[in-house]
């Protein structure tokens, strides 16, 4: 280390076991965000594309307040603005916030996959005597997730990034972590970057598989 290069970036090997915890923490709310967006995303698709006008109405009601404001200002109204009906610890708010937002994204992903898919296959199936959600369950939605998992891929690549938005109520992840190690070593450069370096890490290892999943489908299309 020296005047003009003031980080000792050689302390980075010894610490970055020590955010492992925090990368726990980390994939924790990323994969339970992401499970509870994948169940509000089809929920609110399933809205989008009824027929009947309440149901379309609230779904993108849903759409278009989640999506047009920020993670963070969602992320404090159920931490913050919530606690006179009821108090809601962190890591359940984390949970909570990341799931709405990114089901209100994924449901625009699911509802796109599902339109794309020929509109004779459901008449189709239905002039076999099939009835809809059969049809919808074993012809249209296999499919549609198969068109769907590259936009999917991204969106739960951008989930496991927002999830660092989980340090500003306290939820002992990586970049909390980083910010307390830094404040505690006087050390922010060094912790930050090792922060950084866990990030690329999984977000390597998520983008790895969705490609594999990826050619594992576009195999299977050619069985």
């Amino acid at each position: 280390m020296n005047a003009f290069f003031p980080w000792d970036l050689g302390i980075i090997p010894r610490y970055f076991p020590v955010f492992s915890h925090a990368a726990l923490y980390t994939l924790y709310i990323t994969t339970f965000g992401i499970i509870t967006g994948v169940v509000l995303g089809l929920i609110a698709a399933f809205g989008r594309i009824s027929r009947h006008r309440v149901f379309s109405t609230l779904a993108g009601i849903y759409i278009f307040l989640i999506r047009g404001t920020p993670l963070l200002l969602q992320l404090f109204i159920i931490y913050y603005g919530l606690t006179s009906i009821v108090t809601i610890p962190p890591f359940p708010s984390a949970i909570l916030a990341l799931g709405i937002h990114n089901g209100a994204y994924i449901a625009e992903i699911f509802r796109g996959s599902i339109q794309s898919i020929h509109y004779g296959q459901m008449e189709a199936a239905r002039s076999l005597g099939m009835p809809y959600r059969k049809a919808m369950r074993r012809i249209i939605l296999p499919q549609a997730f198969k068109r769907a998992v590259p936009s999917l891929g991204n969106q739960f690549i951008i989930a496991l990034k927002d999830s660092s938005l989980a340090s500003t109520i306290a939820v002992p992840e990586l970049l909390l972590r980083g910010r307390q190690l830094g404040a505690s070593s006087f050390r922010y450069m060094e912790m930050l970057l090792t922060v950084g370096l866990w990030y690329l890490l999984m977000t390597s290892v998520l983008t790895f598989l969705i490609r594999r999943t990826e050619n594992k489908l576009k195999v299977s299309d050619h069985d």
